[in-house]
């Protein structure tokens, strides 16, 4: 009898068993090979579906094929716990060797755990949870199919294989040892190992279902090789231009070559301290393309603060390699992900959990948050990409972005990346943010900076002068506009930034009744992340366009527009935030150093309600201090509020107004814990384990895996996002999720969608539901926000009254 793995929906194809788990072994094996797991890795390939060596699974898949709308009871069969069984009893129980017990509990969580997430070795009830799962519960069928399994795989040829795994992991932890690294790091391994189980086992089960070949190996180096050759051509054509001989352009220029010498060092964590303006995006990409073609790398990933700079560094560096397909952007998640997946069968959540999404490009451009999921985040969606950064060239632009709750957490996974991942990491920003400061620190080496002679280069960079005008009552709309009024009898453009949606909005509607506005053809424009993608990328086109023209040009923004973008205004105004946000503000003043100097003010806005926003409340209280501390003493920041001295002290101030408690490792109140330590020595469950069973646990490993990632949000108030009809290419997209689609054109489908998701909180969505403006696509996967309620000035209305709101009459 054939035991089936997979029946394939148009033509009932049969994929067995046997036949799934050889080959999920074998691209598992290829996956961890990378970072020297090949053997812990095809493990749990070859036995994540053991337990689908039953009759009851036979039975339980057919059914689900042959009635798609009326699936099989979900979870009536359990299929995942029976490899995690085997590696416990086989190898764990009647073992006393570390080696044997570790190797089956991380292999085990893997198996058991691959259609929801990480389980908890140590739980919040100190019960015996994952023992009771791998060796207590009732599992029918289980002698026989373990006893099928060894018919296809021998024992002996298991005992061999797992023999070879505890090699690996005996090196892995000698060398956390070795490097001073904590227990966390063991954390992430066993995440990199189910990352490349869930990715192989999502693609194989995809390349079935599709019936597509496996492709042939990606030619990196060539690739590479060639996008050097472009790059190097197009920096050539930039130093034959007319302004090439400007002080400026002869700055990035030695910058750049910089960047090029210093690619031939090996592989670690090093800083760019390219000040704002300085070409940033074109150095980080000519080290990163000569590092990876030097030293063998796979991949390049861009991971930036907004989705705004994805959209313009990915345009950049398309137009420059000409290789649109090579180059992914991921903005989020169209899809998010919604506890387990219970191990159902339903045909149609099946082709969303195969959808292509998994990093498959040699040149990658997302989010820090995205980076931060990839780690951190619950299920297994997010950490399906997490192998996809070994042996990679990672380059973080606007490094300071980090949210501070993170910073112990990011700063694990960058030395995970580096020392057991074998990848490179460029911190690239302006204002470094003084990690040093920090309990769990990168592992830096002795001299990180690429860039020499730091001091002077900002110096000689410098083309704005800062204007403190901050007031204890802070500026209202009117005031503010009235401020801009008086900007503009100077300048022909201004830029003022303020830190939430709500101040932006009101100074906007402020500016949009003043007379002088509509008198003097002054074009007004609003920025905010209610737009779309796509809708914030034509709106910085129109921008730019009215700037080369000459137009006199109001833009009023949040601070999405303050890093990355390559704008500049004659005049820029930052509302009272951190020193770093407000040195990114200044960047976009005089970019290009066409005037000798420009005026960068700082305000206090009396519209803004930071309550929900505690790190730019205490950015913006520690830079009030350094402003104070600099009308004192101008002379000890060197006369400039963006020297490298008046950054340090400000991030000195700001990290130890947060402290070293636990606000840097992801403090959770609800749980009287952090999640750095629920993921390294993990005391206070290891010691309530054995308070309440006075002994031991059974198990070695304690993360709590599921628990930390229950609690963790990249952002606070997470968001949901929903997609929106900006445009026809959008409203096509809603209509195309609406109807049946296989995993493959699913997965573009989900991909062309990402530039037009907003993210809304929960408050905002709630308001939408109740006006009756949102409702689900694609079997309830997929938010979407009806065109009433999508405005072509400020994006998603909340109220639903946007400027197609008569539609609803």
């Amino acid at each position: 009898m054939d035991y089936i793995a997979h029946i394939r929906q148009k033509d009932g194809k049969i994929q067995t068993v046997q036949d799934h788990l050889r080959e999920v072994q074998e691209l598992s094996e290829r996956l961890g090979s990378k970072i020297g797991v090949r053997y812990l890795a095809g493990l749990a390939g070859v036995l994540h579906d053991l337990g689908k060596f039953t009759m009851g699974f036979r039975t339980y898949i057919q059914q689900a094929v042959e009635n798609p709308d009326e699936p099989p009871r979900k979870g009536s069969v359990d299929h995942s716990t029976a490899g995690g069984r085997l590696l416990y009893r086989r190898y764990h129980k009647n073992s006393a060797a570390v080696d044997d017990k570790l190797a089956a509990e991380w292999i085990s969580n893997c198996v058991v755990s691959h259609h929801q997430g990480l389980r908890d070795f140590l739980d919040p009830e100190s019960t015996p949870s994952f023992i009771e799962r791998v060796d207590d519960k009732a599992l029918d069928e289980y002698e026989n199919a373990a006893s099928e399994f060894f018919t296809h795989f021998p024992e002996h040829d298991m005992d061999e294989y797992y023999t070879k795994a505890k090699a690996e992991l005996r090196h892995h932890l000698s060398f956390v040892q070795q490097q001073g690294l904590p227990p966390v790091a063991i954390s992430l391994l066993i995440k990199y190992i189910f990352s490349c189980l869930i990715d192989a086992d999502r693609t194989n089960t995809r390349r079935f279902e599709e019936d597509e070949q496996e492709e042939e190996p990606f030619d990196h180096l060539s690739f590479f090789s060639k996008s050097y050759d472009k790059l190097i051509h197009h920096l050539q054509e930039l130093n034959q231009s007319d302004h090439a001989d400007t002080t400026i352009n002869r700055l990035r220029r030695a910058m750049s070559l910089q960047c090029e010498d210093f690619a031939a060092h090996p592989s670690g964590i090093y800083t760019l301290s390219i000040p704002t303006g300085g070409g940033k995006t074109l150095a980080s990409l000519r080290y990163a393309l000569k590092h990876a073609i030097t030293h063998g790398k796979e991949r390049i990933i861009y991971i930036v603060p907004y989705t705004t700079i994805i959209e313009q560094n990915a345009d950049e560096v398309r137009n420059i390699l000409q290789e649109h397909d090579m180059i992914l952007e991921h903005h989020s998640n169209v899809i998010e992900e919604k506890g387990s997946e219970d191990e159902d069968y339903d045909v149609k959540k099946k082709k969303i959990k195969l959808a292509k999404d998994n990093w498959d490009r040699p040149i990658i451009f997302t989010t820090m948050v995205q980076f931060l999921n990839t780690f951190f985040a619950k299920g297994t969606r997010n950490v399906r990409r997490l192998h996809q950064m070994s042996n990679a060239v990672i380059i973080f632009d606007e490094v300071q972005s980090v949210p501070v709750k993170c910073i112990s957490l990011f700063n694990a996974a960058l030395n995970f990346l580096h020392l057991i991942g074998r990848s490179s990491l460029l911190l690239c920003t302006a204002t470094q943010p003084g990690l040093d400061y920090v309990k769990h620190k990168l592992h830096l080496p002795k001299e990180p900076e690429i860039i020499q002679n730091l001091d002077e280069v900002v110096k000689n960079f410098k083309r704005v002068e800062m204007i403190d005008r901050t007031t204890a009552a802070g500026w209202k709309a009117p005031e503010l506009a009235a401020f801009i009024q008086e900007q503009m009898d100077e300048v022909d453009s201004v830029l003022a930034i303020l830190n939430t949606k709500s101040a932006v909005r009101k100074l906007f509607a402020e500016l949009e009744e003043q007379e002088w506005v509509k008198e003097s053809g002054v074009r007004l424009f609003h920025l905010s992340t209610n737009m779309c993608a796509a809708h914030r990328k034509e709106e910085l086109v129109e921008i730019k366009k009215a700037l080369e023209d000459e137009d006199r040009v109001i833009c009023v923004s949040t601070q999405l527009i303050e890093a990355g973008v390559n704008i500049s205004f004659d005049c820029v105004i930052r509302s009272l935030a951190g020193l770093d946000s407000i040195a990114q503000a200044a960047g976009r003043c005089n970019r290009h150093g066409k005037d000798p100097s420009r005026n960068v003010f700082i305000i206090k806005s009396a519209d803004e309600v930071l309550k929900q926003l505690p790190e730019i409340r205490i950015g913006g209280e520690k830079t009030e201090r350094l402003l104070h501390e600099f009308r004192q003493e101008p002379e000890r920041f060197g006369h400039d509020l963006l020297s490298p001295a008046a950054m340090s002290s400000y991030f000195c101030y700001y990290y130890h107004q947060i402290g070293d408690g636990d606000e840097m490792h992801y403090h959770v109140p609800k749980l009287e814990k952090n999640l750095f330590d629920l993921l390294d020595m993990n005391k206070d469950y290891y010691h309530a384990y054995k308070n309440k069973h006075r002994e031991a646990p059974k198990l070695l490993s304690r993360p709590s895996f599921a628990t930390a990632e229950q609690y963790f949000e990249a952002i606070s108030n997470a968001a949901t996002s929903v997609l929106v009809p900006f445009n026809k290419e959008a409203r096509e997209l809603i209509v195309s999720l609406n109807g049946e689609l296989g995993a493959g054109e699913l997965g573009t489908l989900l991909q062309k969608a990402q530039q037009y998701m907003v993210n809304i909180y929960d408050h905002e969505r709630k308001g939408l539901e109740k006006s009756s403006n949102v409702y689900y696509l694609l079997h309830g996967h997929v938010l979407a926000l009806r065109d009433i309620a999508y405005s072509e000035k400020f994006g998603v209305e909340i109220t639903g009254e946007g400027e197609w709101s008569f539609l609803s009459t």
